[in-house]
Protein backbone atom coordinates (compact mmCIF):
# COMPACT_ATOMS: atom_id res chain seq x y z
CA UNK A 1 0.00 0.00 0.00
CA UNK A 2 1.41 3.39 -1.01
CA UNK A 3 2.32 5.88 1.76
CA UNK A 4 -0.40 8.27 0.57
CA UNK A 5 -2.96 5.49 0.84
CA UNK A 6 -1.71 4.50 4.29
CA UNK A 7 -2.03 8.08 5.60
CA UNK A 8 -5.81 8.03 5.27
CA UNK A 9 -5.95 5.17 7.79
CA UNK A 10 -3.80 7.00 10.34
CA UNK A 11 -5.41 7.61 13.73
CA UNK A 12 -4.47 10.50 16.04
CA UNK A 13 -1.45 10.44 18.33
CA UNK A 14 -0.96 12.48 21.47
CA UNK A 15 1.02 15.60 20.66
CA UNK A 16 0.69 17.88 23.68
CA UNK A 17 -1.26 18.63 26.83
CA UNK A 18 -2.56 22.07 27.65
CA UNK A 19 -3.00 23.13 31.26
CA UNK A 20 -4.44 26.56 31.96
CA UNK A 21 -4.40 28.29 35.33
CA UNK A 22 -6.85 26.94 37.90
CA UNK A 23 -9.90 29.20 38.03
CA UNK A 24 -11.23 27.56 41.19
CA UNK A 25 -10.29 30.74 43.05
CA UNK A 26 -12.80 32.71 40.96
CA UNK A 27 -15.74 30.73 42.36
CA UNK A 28 -17.71 31.85 45.40
CA UNK A 29 -17.20 30.07 48.72
CA UNK A 30 -20.53 28.28 48.28
CA UNK A 31 -19.51 27.05 44.84
CA UNK A 32 -16.17 25.87 46.19
CA UNK A 33 -17.90 23.83 48.88
CA UNK A 34 -20.37 22.37 46.39
CA UNK A 35 -17.67 21.59 43.82
CA UNK A 36 -15.37 18.89 45.15
CA UNK A 37 -13.17 18.80 42.06
CA UNK A 38 -10.92 21.45 40.60
CA UNK A 39 -12.00 23.72 37.78
CA UNK A 40 -12.77 22.03 34.49
CA UNK A 41 -13.00 22.68 30.81
CA UNK A 42 -16.51 21.60 29.85
CA UNK A 43 -16.59 22.39 26.14
CA UNK A 44 -14.29 22.71 23.15
CA UNK A 45 -15.28 23.84 19.66
CA UNK A 46 -13.17 24.56 16.58
CA UNK A 47 -13.88 27.67 14.53
CA UNK A 48 -15.55 26.30 11.37
CA UNK A 49 -15.24 29.30 9.04
CA UNK A 50 -11.49 29.50 8.36
CA UNK A 51 -10.38 29.04 4.73
CA UNK A 52 -9.02 25.56 3.89
CA UNK A 53 -5.39 25.16 4.88
CA UNK A 54 -5.45 27.93 7.49
CA UNK A 55 -4.16 27.03 10.98
CA UNK A 56 -7.19 25.79 12.95
CA UNK A 57 -8.50 27.76 15.93
CA UNK A 58 -10.42 26.35 18.89
CA UNK A 59 -12.08 27.67 22.03
CA UNK A 60 -11.90 25.73 25.30
CA UNK A 61 -14.58 26.88 27.75
CA UNK A 62 -14.48 26.47 31.53
CA UNK A 63 -16.53 27.90 34.39
CA UNK A 64 -15.08 31.39 34.25
CA UNK A 65 -13.18 31.79 31.01
CA UNK A 66 -12.74 30.74 27.40
CA UNK A 67 -9.26 30.21 25.99
CA UNK A 68 -8.88 30.79 22.25
CA UNK A 69 -5.95 28.88 20.71
CA UNK A 70 -4.31 28.39 17.32
CA UNK A 71 -2.65 25.10 16.28
CA UNK A 72 0.24 24.94 13.82
CA UNK A 73 2.29 22.19 12.20
CA UNK A 74 5.83 21.88 13.52
CA UNK A 75 8.78 19.74 12.44
CA UNK A 76 10.22 19.57 15.97
CA UNK A 77 8.37 17.25 18.33
CA UNK A 78 9.44 19.39 21.30
CA UNK A 79 7.95 22.57 19.84
CA UNK A 80 4.63 23.61 21.29
CA UNK A 81 2.02 23.46 18.48
CA UNK A 82 -0.53 25.49 20.48
CA UNK A 83 -0.58 29.27 20.78
CA UNK A 84 -3.01 31.21 22.99
CA UNK A 85 -4.38 34.12 20.94
CA UNK A 86 -7.18 35.39 23.18
CA UNK A 87 -8.60 34.97 26.67
CA UNK A 88 -12.19 35.85 27.50
CA UNK A 89 -12.92 36.16 31.21
CA UNK A 90 -16.47 35.99 32.53
CA UNK A 91 -16.75 37.73 35.89
CA UNK A 92 -20.36 36.73 36.48
CA UNK A 93 -21.40 34.80 39.56
CA UNK A 94 -22.49 31.68 37.69
CA UNK A 95 -20.42 29.03 35.91
CA UNK A 96 -20.32 28.45 32.14
CA UNK A 97 -20.28 25.06 30.44
CA UNK A 98 -21.31 25.44 26.77
CA UNK A 99 -20.09 27.27 23.70
CA UNK A 100 -20.52 27.56 19.94
CA UNK A 101 -19.18 29.75 17.13
CA UNK A 102 -20.77 32.34 14.87
CA UNK A 103 -19.52 35.42 13.04
CA UNK A 104 -20.39 39.05 12.47
CA UNK A 105 -22.48 39.19 9.26
CA UNK A 106 -20.93 42.53 8.26
CA UNK A 107 -17.25 42.29 9.27
CA UNK A 108 -17.00 38.46 9.28
CA UNK A 109 -15.16 38.71 12.60
CA UNK A 110 -15.46 35.62 14.79
CA UNK A 111 -18.12 35.50 17.49
CA UNK A 112 -18.00 33.03 20.37
CA UNK A 113 -21.26 32.26 22.17
CA UNK A 114 -20.96 31.10 25.80
CA UNK A 115 -23.68 29.97 28.23
CA UNK A 116 -24.18 28.24 31.55
CA UNK A 117 -25.97 28.42 34.88
CA UNK A 118 -27.09 32.05 34.53
CA UNK A 119 -29.52 31.07 31.70
CA UNK A 120 -28.04 33.71 29.38
CA UNK A 121 -26.21 33.26 26.07
CA UNK A 122 -23.34 35.75 25.86
CA UNK A 123 -21.90 36.57 22.43
CA UNK A 124 -18.31 37.83 22.33
CA UNK A 125 -16.33 39.37 19.49
CA UNK A 126 -13.18 37.24 19.73
CA UNK A 127 -10.84 39.66 17.95
CA UNK A 128 -11.84 42.48 20.28
CA UNK A 129 -12.47 40.33 23.35
CA UNK A 130 -15.69 42.26 23.97
CA UNK A 131 -19.27 41.26 24.74
CA UNK A 132 -21.50 42.27 21.79
CA UNK A 133 -24.84 40.55 22.52
CA UNK A 134 -26.76 38.83 25.30
CA UNK A 135 -29.66 36.46 24.62
CA UNK A 136 -32.15 36.28 27.47
CA UNK A 137 -35.23 34.11 27.79
CA UNK A 138 -34.48 30.70 29.27
CA UNK A 139 -35.88 29.93 32.70
CA UNK A 140 -33.05 27.60 33.71
CA UNK A 141 -29.37 26.95 33.18
CA UNK A 142 -28.09 26.27 29.66
CA UNK A 143 -26.13 23.04 29.20
CA UNK A 144 -25.41 22.96 25.46
CA UNK A 145 -25.15 25.25 22.43
CA UNK A 146 -25.01 24.40 18.73
CA UNK A 147 -24.66 26.44 15.53
CA UNK A 148 -26.71 25.62 12.46
CA UNK A 149 -24.44 24.21 9.70
CA UNK A 150 -26.56 25.99 7.11
CA UNK A 151 -26.57 29.45 8.74
CA UNK A 152 -23.90 30.74 11.16
CA UNK A 153 -26.38 33.27 12.56
CA UNK A 154 -28.75 30.58 13.85
CA UNK A 155 -27.87 28.87 17.14
CA UNK A 156 -29.74 26.48 19.43
CA UNK A 157 -29.59 26.27 23.23
CA UNK A 158 -30.67 23.39 25.49
CA UNK A 159 -31.81 24.34 28.99
CA UNK A 160 -32.79 23.01 32.39
CA UNK A 161 -36.20 24.59 31.72
CA UNK A 162 -36.81 21.58 29.35
CA UNK A 163 -36.94 23.71 26.19
CA UNK A 164 -34.70 24.35 23.22
CA UNK A 165 -34.54 27.92 21.95
CA UNK A 166 -33.56 28.81 18.41
CA UNK A 167 -31.84 32.20 18.29
CA UNK A 168 -31.06 34.48 15.36
CA UNK A 169 -28.03 36.77 15.59
CA UNK A 170 -29.08 38.69 12.47
CA UNK A 171 -29.58 42.45 12.75
CA UNK A 172 -33.26 42.06 11.79
CA UNK A 173 -33.85 40.15 15.03
CA UNK A 174 -31.97 42.47 17.35
CA UNK A 175 -35.08 43.29 19.40
CA UNK A 176 -36.40 39.73 19.52
CA UNK A 177 -33.53 37.29 18.85
CA UNK A 178 -35.49 34.18 19.90
CA UNK A 179 -37.27 33.12 16.72
CA UNK A 180 -38.47 29.65 17.76
CA UNK A 181 -39.07 27.63 20.94
CA UNK A 182 -39.20 23.83 20.99
CA UNK A 183 -41.08 22.83 24.09
CA UNK A 184 -44.52 21.56 25.00
CA UNK A 185 -44.59 18.04 26.44
CA UNK A 186 -41.44 16.85 24.65
CA UNK A 187 -39.12 16.78 27.68
CA UNK A 188 -39.87 16.53 31.37
CA UNK A 189 -36.46 17.25 32.92
CA UNK A 190 -33.18 19.11 32.36
CA UNK A 191 -31.76 19.04 28.83
CA UNK A 192 -28.09 18.21 28.30
CA UNK A 193 -27.48 17.93 24.57
CA UNK A 194 -28.64 19.51 21.31
CA UNK A 195 -27.41 18.88 17.75
CA UNK A 196 -28.27 20.08 14.23
CA UNK A 197 -28.48 17.92 11.14
CA UNK A 198 -26.04 18.93 8.39
CA UNK A 199 -28.90 20.51 6.42
CA UNK A 200 -29.94 22.70 9.37
CA UNK A 201 -33.60 21.61 9.15
CA UNK A 202 -33.59 18.90 11.80
CA UNK A 203 -32.47 19.04 15.41
CA UNK A 204 -31.90 16.44 18.14
CA UNK A 205 -32.36 17.01 21.87
CA UNK A 206 -31.74 14.80 24.91
CA UNK A 207 -31.30 15.01 28.65
CA UNK A 208 -32.04 13.76 32.14
CA UNK A 209 -35.42 12.24 31.26
CA UNK A 210 -33.57 9.72 28.97
CA UNK A 211 -35.76 10.89 26.06
CA UNK A 212 -34.24 11.60 22.64
CA UNK A 213 -36.30 13.84 20.35
CA UNK A 214 -35.97 14.77 16.70
CA UNK A 215 -37.52 18.08 15.65
CA UNK A 216 -38.28 19.21 12.11
CA UNK A 217 -37.69 22.96 12.02
CA UNK A 218 -40.02 25.20 10.03
CA UNK A 219 -38.83 28.01 7.80
CA UNK A 220 -37.54 30.57 10.28
CA UNK A 221 -38.57 34.22 9.91
CA UNK A 222 -36.12 36.52 8.18
CA UNK A 223 -37.74 39.73 9.44
CA UNK A 224 -38.51 40.96 12.95
CA UNK A 225 -41.24 39.08 14.84
CA UNK A 226 -42.74 40.08 18.17
CA UNK A 227 -43.46 36.52 19.31
CA UNK A 228 -41.34 33.47 18.51
CA UNK A 229 -42.76 30.38 16.84
CA UNK A 230 -43.60 27.65 19.34
CA UNK A 231 -43.40 23.96 18.42
CA UNK A 232 -44.98 21.69 20.98
CA UNK A 233 -44.20 18.20 19.70
CA UNK A 234 -41.17 16.58 18.03
CA UNK A 235 -41.53 14.38 14.97
CA UNK A 236 -39.78 11.50 16.71
CA UNK A 237 -39.53 10.80 20.43
CA UNK A 238 -38.23 7.78 22.32
CA UNK A 239 -37.13 6.79 25.81
CA UNK A 240 -36.24 3.24 24.68
CA UNK A 241 -32.76 3.80 23.27
CA UNK A 242 -31.13 4.28 26.68
CA UNK A 243 -31.88 3.43 30.31
CA UNK A 244 -30.36 6.51 31.90
CA UNK A 245 -29.86 10.22 31.35
CA UNK A 246 -28.57 11.02 27.86
CA UNK A 247 -25.71 13.51 27.88
CA UNK A 248 -24.64 13.46 24.23
CA UNK A 249 -26.52 13.05 20.97
CA UNK A 250 -25.44 13.79 17.39
CA UNK A 251 -26.29 13.15 13.76
CA UNK A 252 -24.02 11.02 11.58
CA UNK A 253 -25.56 11.73 8.20
CA UNK A 254 -29.15 10.59 8.71
CA UNK A 255 -28.06 8.14 11.42
CA UNK A 256 -27.83 9.05 15.10
CA UNK A 257 -25.16 8.55 17.75
CA UNK A 258 -26.07 8.83 21.43
CA UNK A 259 -24.60 8.10 24.84
CA UNK A 260 -26.13 7.67 28.30
CA UNK A 261 -24.65 7.75 31.78
CA UNK A 262 -23.78 4.37 33.42
CA UNK A 263 -24.09 2.40 30.18
CA UNK A 264 -20.44 2.64 29.00
CA UNK A 265 -21.64 2.59 25.40
CA UNK A 266 -22.12 4.91 22.43
CA UNK A 267 -25.04 3.67 20.34
CA UNK A 268 -25.41 4.08 16.57
CA UNK A 269 -29.03 3.82 15.43
CA UNK A 270 -31.50 5.01 12.82
CA UNK A 271 -35.05 6.26 12.78
CA UNK A 272 -36.96 4.01 10.40
CA UNK A 273 -38.45 5.91 7.49
CA UNK A 274 -36.45 9.09 8.13
CA UNK A 275 -34.57 10.62 5.20
CA UNK A 276 -33.30 14.17 5.02
CA UNK A 277 -33.87 14.07 1.27
CA UNK A 278 -37.64 13.91 1.79
CA UNK A 279 -39.68 17.11 2.18
CA UNK A 280 -39.44 18.57 5.68
CA UNK A 281 -42.67 17.75 7.55
CA UNK A 282 -44.86 20.48 8.95
CA UNK A 283 -44.79 21.02 12.73
CA UNK A 284 -48.51 20.25 12.85
CA UNK A 285 -47.78 16.78 11.47
CA UNK A 286 -45.82 15.76 14.55
CA UNK A 287 -47.46 12.93 16.53
CA UNK A 288 -48.97 13.88 19.88
CA UNK A 289 -48.58 11.73 23.02
CA UNK A 290 -52.13 10.39 23.02
CA UNK A 291 -50.98 7.07 24.48
CA UNK A 292 -48.87 8.02 27.50
CA UNK A 293 -47.70 4.41 27.95
CA UNK A 294 -46.11 4.46 24.50
CA UNK A 295 -42.35 4.97 24.86
CA UNK A 296 -41.70 5.74 21.20
CA UNK A 297 -43.72 7.71 18.70
CA UNK A 298 -42.72 8.70 15.17
CA UNK A 299 -44.08 10.69 12.26
CA UNK A 300 -41.87 8.63 9.95
CA UNK A 301 -43.42 5.25 10.90
CA UNK A 302 -46.84 6.18 12.29
CA UNK A 303 -48.08 2.59 12.40
CA UNK A 304 -46.26 -0.70 12.75
CA UNK A 305 -46.54 -3.22 9.93
CA UNK A 306 -44.65 -6.30 8.70
CA UNK A 307 -42.72 -4.11 6.25
CA UNK A 308 -41.75 -1.70 9.04
CA UNK A 309 -41.32 -3.78 12.18
CA UNK A 310 -39.87 -1.00 14.35
CA UNK A 311 -39.75 2.76 14.65
CA UNK A 312 -35.99 2.71 15.20
CA UNK A 313 -33.19 0.19 14.69
CA UNK A 314 -30.04 -0.26 16.71
CA UNK A 315 -27.09 -0.66 14.33
CA UNK A 316 -23.97 -0.84 16.51
CA UNK A 317 -22.59 -0.11 19.96
CA UNK A 318 -19.12 1.17 20.81
CA UNK A 319 -17.52 0.24 24.12
CA UNK A 320 -16.56 3.20 26.34
CA UNK A 321 -15.43 1.50 29.58
CA UNK A 322 -14.46 3.15 32.86
CA UNK A 323 -16.84 6.10 32.88
CA UNK A 324 -18.15 5.28 36.35
CA UNK A 325 -20.84 7.56 37.75
CA UNK A 326 -19.69 10.51 35.65
CA UNK A 327 -22.04 12.25 33.26
CA UNK A 328 -21.69 15.30 30.99
CA UNK A 329 -19.17 13.39 28.90
CA UNK A 330 -19.39 14.11 25.17
CA UNK A 331 -18.11 12.23 22.13
CA UNK A 332 -17.49 13.87 18.75
CA UNK A 333 -17.57 12.45 15.25
CA UNK A 334 -15.30 13.85 12.54
CA UNK A 335 -17.21 13.57 9.29
CA UNK A 336 -16.12 15.43 6.15
CA UNK A 337 -16.59 14.62 2.44
CA UNK A 338 -13.89 12.35 1.06
CA UNK A 339 -12.35 11.55 4.47
CA UNK A 340 -12.76 8.71 6.92
CA UNK A 341 -15.38 9.28 9.62
CA UNK A 342 -13.68 8.97 13.01
CA UNK A 343 -15.44 8.80 16.38
CA UNK A 344 -13.56 10.00 19.48
CA UNK A 345 -14.40 9.81 23.18
CA UNK A 346 -12.49 10.24 26.45
CA UNK A 347 -13.47 8.31 29.58
CA UNK A 348 -13.03 8.95 33.31
CA UNK A 349 -9.78 6.96 33.55
CA UNK A 350 -7.43 9.12 31.45
CA UNK A 351 -8.06 7.21 28.20
CA UNK A 352 -9.06 8.56 24.80
CA UNK A 353 -10.60 6.15 22.29
CA UNK A 354 -10.88 6.36 18.50
CA UNK A 355 -12.92 4.37 15.95
CA UNK A 356 -12.36 4.70 12.19
CA UNK A 357 -15.71 3.92 10.57
CA UNK A 358 -14.09 3.24 7.19
CA UNK A 359 -12.44 0.17 8.72
CA UNK A 360 -15.78 -1.58 9.23
CA UNK A 361 -16.54 -1.83 5.53
CA UNK A 362 -12.93 -2.62 4.61
CA UNK A 363 -12.82 -5.41 7.20
CA UNK A 364 -16.10 -6.92 5.98
CA UNK A 365 -14.83 -6.96 2.37
CA UNK A 366 -11.52 -8.50 3.37
CA UNK A 367 -13.15 -11.29 5.37
CA UNK A 368 -15.54 -12.02 2.49
CA UNK A 369 -12.58 -12.24 0.10
CA UNK A 370 -10.72 -14.55 2.51
CA UNK A 371 -13.70 -16.88 2.82
CA UNK A 372 -14.17 -16.94 -0.94
CA UNK A 373 -10.48 -17.71 -1.47
CA UNK A 374 -10.70 -20.47 1.15
CA UNK A 375 -13.83 -21.90 -0.52
CA UNK A 376 -12.24 -21.98 -3.96
CA UNK A 377 -8.89 -23.33 -2.67
CA UNK A 378 -6.97 -20.18 -3.55
CA UNK A 379 -6.04 -19.25 0.01
CA UNK A 380 -2.27 -19.44 -0.01
CA UNK A 381 0.50 -17.76 1.92
CA UNK A 382 3.81 -16.55 0.60
CA UNK A 383 5.30 -19.91 1.59
CA UNK A 384 2.71 -21.85 -0.40
CA UNK A 385 0.12 -22.79 2.21
CA UNK A 386 -2.24 -21.50 4.88
CA UNK A 387 -0.25 -20.03 7.74
CA UNK A 388 -0.73 -17.86 10.81
CA UNK A 389 2.46 -15.96 10.00
CA UNK A 390 2.47 -15.77 6.21
CA UNK A 391 0.32 -13.19 4.38
CA UNK A 392 -2.54 -14.78 2.40
CA UNK A 393 -2.86 -14.17 -1.32
CA UNK A 394 -5.75 -11.80 -0.54
CA UNK A 395 -4.34 -8.36 0.23
CA UNK A 396 -4.68 -7.62 3.95
CA UNK A 397 -5.46 -4.03 5.04
CA UNK A 398 -2.36 -2.43 6.53
CA UNK A 399 -4.09 -1.60 9.83
CA UNK A 400 -5.14 -5.18 10.60
CA UNK A 401 -2.64 -6.45 13.20
CA UNK A 402 -1.57 -10.09 12.92
CA UNK A 403 -0.01 -11.42 16.12
CA UNK A 404 2.07 -14.54 16.57
CA UNK A 405 0.78 -16.66 19.40
CA UNK A 406 2.73 -19.50 21.00
CA UNK A 407 1.70 -22.58 22.89
CA UNK A 408 2.09 -22.29 26.65
CA UNK A 409 4.86 -24.49 28.05
CA UNK A 410 5.34 -24.64 31.88
CA UNK A 411 8.74 -23.57 33.11
CA UNK A 412 9.70 -21.61 29.96
CA UNK A 413 10.35 -17.90 30.52
CA UNK A 414 8.18 -15.44 28.64
CA UNK A 415 9.72 -13.80 25.61
CA UNK A 416 8.67 -10.89 23.44
CA UNK A 417 8.24 -10.89 19.67
CA UNK A 418 7.07 -8.45 17.07
CA UNK A 419 3.85 -9.10 15.22
CA UNK A 420 3.62 -9.20 11.44
CA UNK A 421 2.10 -5.72 11.54
CA UNK A 422 4.86 -4.37 13.78
CA UNK A 423 3.11 -4.31 17.16
CA UNK A 424 4.70 -6.12 20.14
CA UNK A 425 3.07 -9.16 21.70
CA UNK A 426 4.11 -11.03 24.83
CA UNK A 427 4.58 -14.76 24.34
CA UNK A 428 4.65 -17.45 27.00
CA UNK A 429 6.76 -19.93 25.06
CA UNK A 430 8.85 -20.29 21.95
CA UNK A 431 6.77 -23.31 20.92
CA UNK A 432 4.35 -22.49 18.07
CA UNK A 433 0.75 -23.53 18.55
CA UNK A 434 -0.38 -24.97 15.17
CA UNK A 435 -3.77 -25.97 16.55
CA UNK A 436 -4.69 -22.30 16.87
CA UNK A 437 -4.43 -21.71 13.10
CA UNK A 438 -7.84 -21.45 11.46
CA UNK A 439 -8.86 -22.46 7.97
CA UNK A 440 -8.50 -18.79 6.96
CA UNK A 441 -4.78 -18.81 7.73
CA UNK A 442 -4.86 -16.80 10.96
CA UNK A 443 -5.00 -17.86 14.59
CA UNK A 444 -8.39 -18.09 16.24
CA UNK A 445 -7.28 -15.49 18.76
CA UNK A 446 -6.36 -13.03 16.02
CA UNK A 447 -9.72 -13.54 14.29
CA UNK A 448 -11.52 -13.05 17.61
CA UNK A 449 -9.67 -9.80 18.30
CA UNK A 450 -10.47 -8.53 14.82
CA UNK A 451 -14.12 -9.41 15.30
CA UNK A 452 -14.28 -7.50 18.59
CA UNK A 453 -12.97 -4.36 16.88
CA UNK A 454 -14.36 -4.43 13.34
CA UNK A 455 -17.36 -6.76 13.05
CA UNK A 456 -20.70 -4.92 13.03
CA UNK A 457 -22.85 -8.00 12.46
CA UNK A 458 -24.02 -8.06 16.10
CA UNK A 459 -25.90 -4.81 16.80
CA UNK A 460 -25.92 -5.40 20.57
CA UNK A 461 -22.23 -6.24 20.81
CA UNK A 462 -19.69 -3.70 22.08
CA UNK A 463 -17.09 -2.72 19.48
CA UNK A 464 -13.70 -2.05 21.06
CA UNK A 465 -11.77 1.07 20.13
CA UNK A 466 -9.38 0.92 17.19
CA UNK A 467 -6.90 3.00 19.16
CA UNK A 468 -6.80 3.78 22.88
CA UNK A 469 -4.32 6.30 24.27
CA UNK A 470 -3.76 6.88 27.97
CA UNK A 471 -2.13 9.78 29.78
CA UNK A 472 -0.64 9.96 33.27
CA UNK A 473 -2.71 11.31 36.13
CA UNK A 474 -6.42 11.33 36.77
CA UNK A 475 -8.26 12.85 33.82
CA UNK A 476 -12.01 12.92 33.14
CA UNK A 477 -12.83 13.80 29.54
CA UNK A 478 -15.76 16.18 29.08
CA UNK A 479 -15.81 17.13 25.41
CA UNK A 480 -14.04 16.32 22.15
CA UNK A 481 -13.44 18.73 19.27
CA UNK A 482 -12.21 18.03 15.72
CA UNK A 483 -10.58 20.58 13.44
CA UNK A 484 -12.56 21.10 10.20
CA UNK A 485 -10.05 19.13 8.11
CA UNK A 486 -9.54 16.35 10.66
CA UNK A 487 -5.85 16.90 11.36
CA UNK A 488 -6.30 17.84 15.01
CA UNK A 489 -8.45 16.45 17.81
CA UNK A 490 -8.67 18.24 21.17
CA UNK A 491 -10.10 16.69 24.33
CA UNK A 492 -10.89 18.83 27.38
CA UNK A 493 -11.75 17.89 30.93
CA UNK A 494 -11.00 18.29 34.60
CA UNK A 495 -8.09 20.24 36.02
CA UNK A 496 -8.48 22.77 33.18
CA UNK A 497 -6.58 20.34 30.99
CA UNK A 498 -6.78 19.86 27.26
CA UNK A 499 -5.17 16.99 25.31
CA UNK A 500 -4.03 17.77 21.79
CA UNK A 501 -3.97 14.87 19.33
CA UNK A 502 -2.64 15.08 15.79
CA UNK A 503 -2.82 13.09 12.57
CA UNK A 504 -0.45 13.36 9.59
CA UNK A 505 2.12 15.24 11.71
CA UNK A 506 5.50 16.05 10.19
CA UNK A 507 6.99 15.01 13.49
CA UNK A 508 5.06 12.89 15.96
CA UNK A 509 5.69 13.98 19.52
CA UNK A 510 4.63 13.11 23.02
CA UNK A 511 2.64 15.01 25.61
CA UNK A 512 4.25 18.39 26.26
CA UNK A 513 2.97 20.60 29.10
CA UNK A 514 2.02 24.13 28.12
CA UNK A 515 2.30 26.89 30.69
Amino acid sequence: MAPADMAEWELPRLRASFIFQDDFKYLSSDDQLATQDLAEFFDVKFYPYNPPGAPPIFAATSKKHAVICRLTQTTDKDTNPCEIIQLIRDDGEDANCASCWSRDPETQEAWLCIAGNDSIVKVYNVQQGKLVKTLVGHGGGINDLATSPSNPLIIASASDDTTIRIWSLAAAHEKQPCVCILGGEAHSYDLLSVAFHDNGRYLLSAGHDQVINLWALPDLPTEHVDIPLVIYYPHFSSSEIHNNLVDCVAFFGDLILSRACHEDLIVLWRIEGFSSEDPVPDPLDAPTPTDMAKQTRSYFTPTLSPSRPAMFTRLAQFATPDCGIQFFMRFRMFHAPGKHPILAFANAKSKTMFWDFARFGSYARYMAELKEAQRTGKLESASGGASASGPPAVQKPSWLVVKRYYKKTPGVAAVAAASVAGDKESMVSASPDPESVSALGYSQRTLQEWSEMYDLSNPVGAIKAHRTLQIDGGFVGRQVGWSPEGEWCVVVGNGNRALIYQRWGKEKGIATPIA
